[in-house]
């Protein structure tokens, strides 16, 4: 097999490289001119069947070159941020980039396409119950750029997989661990905590997946899964209190214990947006978004996918533990 691999100098899609590479495929991978490699480190070592090719999603003809004689995709790349100045600039790559993965692909006649969306597009309730695959949702309910542009890309991946190519879509939840360079806004949360800038918790909920089962689980889509289908790659449902206080048996750091209210939240994110991001232009800790995202529980059921593809959902404890170390060691914190 010879994949071609987007995003794999980012967090899930360095794990999706070394699950394939520990396999015996051959990668391509592709990475920008100003990309930072560090997460490639060790993919070319010897024995290894590793090469980069440069080009961008938002240059079409740069995908079809890259793509070349191989015949497997594994789209993972995306800008993920719950905040962006320019709005445009996410939609270009996250909406016209998968459609010009999906185009290149098709030019390029690779066998099957892995598609990356996210748990984001997932119709949530304000009651908690856990979401799957079939939950009612639309592009109304996306809640902030990030959330609706993934949704519009999923829609593309699945039309593209009932139509004719061999494309299957992965939900991931929140995946953690170590290689969360950015970091995302799930290491964010770690990163804070390991700061003690974490004085208090609002109610709310996550699934959070080990980021490398999450790439094995790309694997078993490209192998078991169905085309023109989705399959949520989820873990443990927890509260964010739920998570801290993990954080805190792993590090001996105090977990906080204040619960703040909703009005609360969201003044601050409104702060957070005027303040730190137009007005200093930096990337504000909380925004109205992320405090609306808050207001339900993003608890999801993984039962298709352990169906279907095998998947089996492990406890996240190591890779918060993880995660833990590796922050601390490239300093972080």
């Amino acid at each position: 097999m010879r994949a071609f691999v987007t995003g794999a100098t980012g967090f899930l899609g360095s794990h999706v490289a070394r699950v394939l590479a520990d396999q015996g495929a051959e990668l391509r991978l592709l990475v920008r001119p100003t990309s930072d490699l560090k997460n490639l480190a060790g993919l070319h070592s010897p024995g290894t069947k590793t090469e980069t090719a440069t080009g961008d999603l938002r240059d079409p003809a740069s995908l079809e070159t890259a793509m070349a004689e191989c015949d497997t995709v594994f789209h993972v790349a995306a800008d993920y941020r719950l905040w962006v100045r320019d709005p445009n600039e996410m939609y270009k790559s996250n909406v016209e980039g998968t459609r010009a993965i999906l185009e290149a692909a098709r030019k390029n006649g690779v066998r099957r396409v892995v598609y990356t969306s996210s748990v984001a597009t997932i119709g949530f309730t304000a009651g908690g119950s856990p979401a799957d695959e079939e939950s009612p949702v639309s592009l109304h309910d996306m809640i902030g750029h990030y959330k609706r542009s993934k949704f519009m890309a999923e829609q593309i991946a699945l039309e593209a997989g009932r139509s004719g190519m061999q494309v299957v879509t992965v939900n991931p939840t929140t995946p953690v661990g170590e290689q969360d360079v950015k970091p995302t806004p799930t290491g964010r949360i770690v990163v804070d905590f390991l700061k003690r800038k974490f004085p208090a918790y609002v109610e709310t909920g996550l699934n959070l997946v080990d980021v490398r089962e999450c790439a094995r689980g790309h694997v078993l889509a490209l192998e078991k899964g169905r085309s023109g289908e989705r399959y949520i790659l989820g873990g443990e449902n927890l509260t964010l209190k739920q998570i801290l206080d993990m954080l805190g048996e792993i590090t001996d750091l105090p977990s906080p214990k204040i619960k703040l209210p909703y009005a609360f939240a969201f003044a601050a994110g409104v702060f957070g947006e005027m303040i730190t991001g137009r007005m200093l232009g930096g990337d504000p800790r909380a925004t109205v978004d992320t405090v609306r995202l808050g207001k339900k529980k993003m608890f999801a059921s993984s039962c298709k996918a352990e169906r279907e593809l095998g998947w089996k959902i492990v406890p996240v404890e190591d890779a918060l533990r993880r995660a833990v170390e590796w922050f601390r060691r490239n300093e972080y914190v």
